[in-house]
Protein backbone atom coordinates (compact mmCIF):
# COMPACT_ATOMS: atom_id res chain seq x y z
CA UNK A 1 0.00 0.00 0.00
CA UNK A 2 1.25 3.49 -0.81
CA UNK A 3 1.91 6.18 1.77
CA UNK A 4 -1.19 7.26 3.69
CA UNK A 5 -2.83 10.43 2.39
CA UNK A 6 -3.43 13.27 4.85
CA UNK A 7 -6.70 15.16 4.73
CA UNK A 8 -7.65 18.38 6.49
CA UNK A 9 -11.35 18.69 7.29
CA UNK A 10 -12.40 22.34 7.71
CA UNK A 11 -15.38 22.77 10.03
CA UNK A 12 -16.71 26.18 11.03
CA UNK A 13 -19.57 27.25 13.26
CA UNK A 14 -22.99 25.89 12.16
CA UNK A 15 -21.40 23.23 9.91
CA UNK A 16 -23.75 20.81 8.16
CA UNK A 17 -23.74 17.47 9.99
CA UNK A 18 -24.62 15.33 6.96
CA UNK A 19 -21.95 16.67 4.61
CA UNK A 20 -18.71 15.32 6.06
CA UNK A 21 -19.41 11.94 7.66
CA UNK A 22 -19.23 9.67 4.65
CA UNK A 23 -16.06 11.31 3.34
CA UNK A 24 -14.26 11.42 6.69
CA UNK A 25 -15.17 7.92 7.84
CA UNK A 26 -14.53 6.18 4.53
CA UNK A 27 -11.24 8.01 3.95
CA UNK A 28 -9.94 6.86 7.33
CA UNK A 29 -11.58 3.45 7.84
CA UNK A 30 -11.65 2.13 4.26
CA UNK A 31 -8.76 3.93 2.57
CA UNK A 32 -6.23 4.38 5.38
CA UNK A 33 -6.02 8.17 5.23
CA UNK A 34 -5.27 10.33 8.24
CA UNK A 35 -7.65 13.13 9.14
CA UNK A 36 -7.12 16.41 10.98
CA UNK A 37 -10.11 18.55 11.95
CA UNK A 38 -9.28 22.22 11.36
CA UNK A 39 -11.41 24.87 13.07
CA UNK A 40 -10.96 28.59 13.65
CA UNK A 41 -8.53 28.94 16.54
CA UNK A 42 -8.61 25.14 17.05
CA UNK A 43 -11.77 25.86 19.01
CA UNK A 44 -14.98 23.96 19.45
CA UNK A 45 -17.54 24.44 16.69
CA UNK A 46 -21.21 23.54 16.91
CA UNK A 47 -23.06 21.89 14.03
CA UNK A 48 -26.52 22.73 12.77
CA UNK A 49 -27.85 19.88 14.91
CA UNK A 50 -25.99 21.03 18.01
CA UNK A 51 -23.11 18.51 17.94
CA UNK A 52 -19.90 20.04 19.25
CA UNK A 53 -16.55 19.13 17.71
CA UNK A 54 -13.17 20.34 18.92
CA UNK A 55 -10.60 21.27 16.35
CA UNK A 56 -7.33 19.37 16.41
CA UNK A 57 -5.48 22.27 14.81
CA UNK A 58 -6.11 25.94 14.13
CA UNK A 59 -7.21 26.78 10.61
CA UNK A 60 -5.21 30.01 10.83
CA UNK A 61 -1.89 28.23 11.39
CA UNK A 62 -2.42 25.26 9.09
CA UNK A 63 0.37 24.62 6.58
CA UNK A 64 -0.37 23.27 3.11
CA UNK A 65 2.54 20.83 3.26
CA UNK A 66 0.72 18.99 6.05
CA UNK A 67 -2.16 17.97 3.76
CA UNK A 68 -2.66 16.04 0.55
CA UNK A 69 -6.31 17.07 0.51
CA UNK A 70 -8.53 19.69 2.06
CA UNK A 71 -12.33 19.48 2.42
CA UNK A 72 -14.39 22.58 3.25
CA UNK A 73 -17.71 21.57 4.77
CA UNK A 74 -20.82 23.69 4.38
CA UNK A 75 -22.18 26.27 6.79
CA UNK A 76 -24.19 29.42 6.26
CA UNK A 77 -21.30 31.29 7.89
CA UNK A 78 -19.20 30.99 4.70
CA UNK A 79 -21.66 33.44 3.13
CA UNK A 80 -20.90 35.90 5.93
CA UNK A 81 -17.17 35.89 5.18
CA UNK A 82 -16.20 33.42 7.89
CA UNK A 83 -12.90 31.54 8.00
CA UNK A 84 -11.04 33.49 5.34
CA UNK A 85 -7.75 31.67 6.20
CA UNK A 86 -9.32 28.69 4.42
CA UNK A 87 -9.03 30.62 1.15
CA UNK A 88 -5.22 30.77 1.24
CA UNK A 89 -4.88 27.26 2.64
CA UNK A 90 -7.01 25.83 -0.17
CA UNK A 91 -4.99 27.72 -2.78
CA UNK A 92 -1.70 26.53 -1.24
CA UNK A 93 -2.81 22.88 -1.02
CA UNK A 94 -3.84 23.01 -4.67
CA UNK A 95 -0.57 24.66 -5.73
CA UNK A 96 1.34 21.86 -3.97
CA UNK A 97 -0.51 19.28 -6.08
CA UNK A 98 -3.18 18.37 -3.54
CA UNK A 99 -6.91 17.88 -3.82
CA UNK A 100 -9.33 20.58 -2.68
CA UNK A 101 -13.03 20.01 -2.23
CA UNK A 102 -15.93 22.10 -1.03
CA UNK A 103 -19.54 21.21 -0.45
CA UNK A 104 -22.50 23.54 0.00
CA UNK A 105 -21.41 26.82 1.60
CA UNK A 106 -17.76 25.77 1.42
CA UNK A 107 -17.90 26.51 -2.30
CA UNK A 108 -18.11 30.22 -1.41
CA UNK A 109 -14.52 30.06 -0.14
CA UNK A 110 -13.32 28.52 -3.41
CA UNK A 111 -15.17 31.15 -5.42
CA UNK A 112 -13.83 34.10 -3.42
CA UNK A 113 -10.26 32.74 -3.58
CA UNK A 114 -10.30 32.38 -7.36
CA UNK A 115 -9.98 28.60 -7.36
CA UNK A 116 -13.03 28.14 -9.60
CA UNK A 117 -11.58 30.24 -12.41
CA UNK A 118 -11.44 28.08 -15.53
CA UNK A 119 -12.93 25.08 -13.68
CA UNK A 120 -16.24 23.34 -14.09
CA UNK A 121 -17.98 23.46 -10.72
CA UNK A 122 -21.30 23.35 -8.90
CA UNK A 123 -22.85 24.44 -5.64
CA UNK A 124 -26.31 25.02 -4.17
CA UNK A 125 -27.44 26.84 -7.32
CA UNK A 126 -25.97 29.31 -9.78
CA UNK A 127 -27.93 32.27 -8.38
CA UNK A 128 -27.18 31.27 -4.79
CA UNK A 129 -23.41 31.08 -5.37
CA UNK A 130 -23.35 34.44 -7.17
CA UNK A 131 -25.29 36.05 -4.33
CA UNK A 132 -23.12 34.40 -1.65
CA UNK A 133 -19.73 34.90 -3.30
CA UNK A 134 -20.41 37.98 -5.38
CA UNK A 135 -19.07 38.25 -8.88
CA UNK A 136 -16.37 35.57 -9.07
CA UNK A 137 -13.91 34.38 -11.69
CA UNK A 138 -15.15 31.21 -13.37
CA UNK A 139 -18.88 31.79 -12.89
CA UNK A 140 -19.41 30.91 -16.55
CA UNK A 141 -18.23 27.35 -15.82
CA UNK A 142 -21.00 26.67 -13.29
CA UNK A 143 -22.91 23.41 -13.88
CA UNK A 144 -26.40 22.97 -12.49
CA UNK A 145 -26.35 19.37 -11.29
CA UNK A 146 -27.51 17.49 -8.19
CA UNK A 147 -24.20 15.60 -7.92
CA UNK A 148 -20.61 16.56 -7.16
CA UNK A 149 -18.45 17.90 -9.98
CA UNK A 150 -14.76 17.13 -10.26
CA UNK A 151 -12.46 19.19 -12.44
CA UNK A 152 -9.00 17.71 -11.94
CA UNK A 153 -8.01 18.14 -8.30
CA UNK A 154 -10.95 20.44 -7.45
CA UNK A 155 -14.25 18.95 -6.27
CA UNK A 156 -17.45 20.90 -5.63
CA UNK A 157 -20.90 19.74 -4.58
CA UNK A 158 -24.29 21.01 -3.50
CA UNK A 159 -25.17 20.34 0.11
CA UNK A 160 -27.58 17.61 -0.99
CA UNK A 161 -24.77 15.48 -2.47
CA UNK A 162 -22.55 14.15 0.35
CA UNK A 163 -22.20 10.70 -1.24
CA UNK A 164 -20.99 11.91 -4.64
CA UNK A 165 -18.82 14.50 -2.86
CA UNK A 166 -17.11 11.75 -0.87
CA UNK A 167 -16.62 9.59 -3.95
CA UNK A 168 -15.26 12.44 -6.11
CA UNK A 169 -12.87 13.49 -3.33
CA UNK A 170 -11.58 9.93 -2.95
CA UNK A 171 -11.17 9.57 -6.73
CA UNK A 172 -9.13 12.76 -6.86
CA UNK A 173 -7.04 11.92 -3.77
CA UNK A 174 -6.44 8.26 -4.54
CA UNK A 175 -6.12 7.69 -8.30
CA UNK A 176 -4.41 4.35 -7.70
CA UNK A 177 -7.44 3.06 -5.78
CA UNK A 178 -10.00 3.47 -8.57
CA UNK A 179 -11.34 -0.08 -8.22
CA UNK A 180 -12.05 0.34 -4.50
CA UNK A 181 -13.61 3.77 -5.02
CA UNK A 182 -15.74 2.24 -7.78
CA UNK A 183 -16.96 -0.41 -5.34
CA UNK A 184 -17.91 2.32 -2.90
CA UNK A 185 -19.76 4.18 -5.67
CA UNK A 186 -21.70 1.00 -6.52
CA UNK A 187 -22.55 0.45 -2.86
CA UNK A 188 -23.90 4.01 -2.51
CA UNK A 189 -25.84 3.79 -5.78
CA UNK A 190 -27.47 0.52 -4.70
CA UNK A 191 -29.29 2.30 -1.90
CA UNK A 192 -30.93 4.74 -4.31
CA UNK A 193 -31.65 2.10 -6.95
CA UNK A 194 -33.42 -0.06 -4.36
CA UNK A 195 -35.53 2.87 -3.19
CA UNK A 196 -36.80 3.57 -6.73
Amino acid sequence: MSESKRMGLVLIEAFADWEYGLLAASAVAWFGCSLTVLTPGAGIVTSMAGARIAGEAALEGAKAESYDALALIGSDRWEQGAATPADDLARDVLERGGTVGAICGGTVALARSGLLEGRTHTSNGRKWLREAAGSYAGAEHYRDTPAAVRDGPVVTAPGTAPATFAIAMLEAMLPGRAEQVGQMRAMMAAEHAAAG
